[in-house]
């Protein structure tokens, strides 16, 4: 199995019926209920189950961590797998140059020797340089989709404030009361 081919469940907007949601999931679950709740009546502001988008909030937060632990793990094992890649390159070096050595008299041995040696090293650093491309790029593709999510947090908690600072109290009418002297009232009975 190659390191880095596509894993199950990697993908961003698809999930398992089965499998736990995502962060990303998770947030956009809340992003509908703030979407979908009923509007109060003559305002702007909706009526949202605090318990439940605190609730959704809180798993996206708890499902971060392990996104983010998976990828330091994919870090890791990158580097060991170029470190492990290096080990074998030098231990392999180290022996063709011990052969040639022994073969000194025969200087087309050593020349084929250093060709192979140099070739295996080449092959080695291509494919450490491959596979530190890959892990940066599938790093930069999940801090990416991160950045997207936080972006429409952002923009969505920014449009809610606006909403909530555009929306002025109505004005106050103050009603006097009638005054001894004043003009005779405005019913009937007032008159008599």
């Amino acid at each position: 199995m190659d390191l880095f081919e596509d894993v199950p469940g990697d993908d961003l907007s698809a999930e398992a019926p089965d499998a736990a949601p995502t962060a990303e999931g998770l947030i956009r679950r809340a992003i509908d209920t703030v979407n979908a709740a009923k509007a109060m009546p003559l305002s702007a502001s909706v009526l949202v189950s605090r318990e439940e988008l605190v609730e959704v909030l809180s798993a996206a937060l708890d499902r971060l961590p392990g996104e983010l632990r998976e990828a330091r793990w994919l870090l890791r094992e990158k580097e060991e797998f170029l470190a492990d890649r290096a080990r074998e390159a030098e231990a392999l070096l180290a022996d063709v140059r011990a052969q040639a050595e022994h073969m000194v008299s025969r200087s087309e041995v050593v020349r084929q020797a250093n060709l192979v040696a140099q070739r295996i090293l080449d092959d080695a650093n291509d494919e450490a340089r491959r596979l530190r491309h890959e892990a940066e790029d599938y790093c930069d593709q999940k801090l990416a989709g991160m950045e997207i999510v936080l972006d429409r947090i952002t923009r969505t908690v920014r449009a809610g404030r606006e909403k909530l600072q555009a929306t002025a109290p109505p004005p106050v009418v103050e009603v006097k009361p009638a005054e001894e002297g004043d003009e005779p009232g405005f019913f009937d009975q007032d008159l008599a």
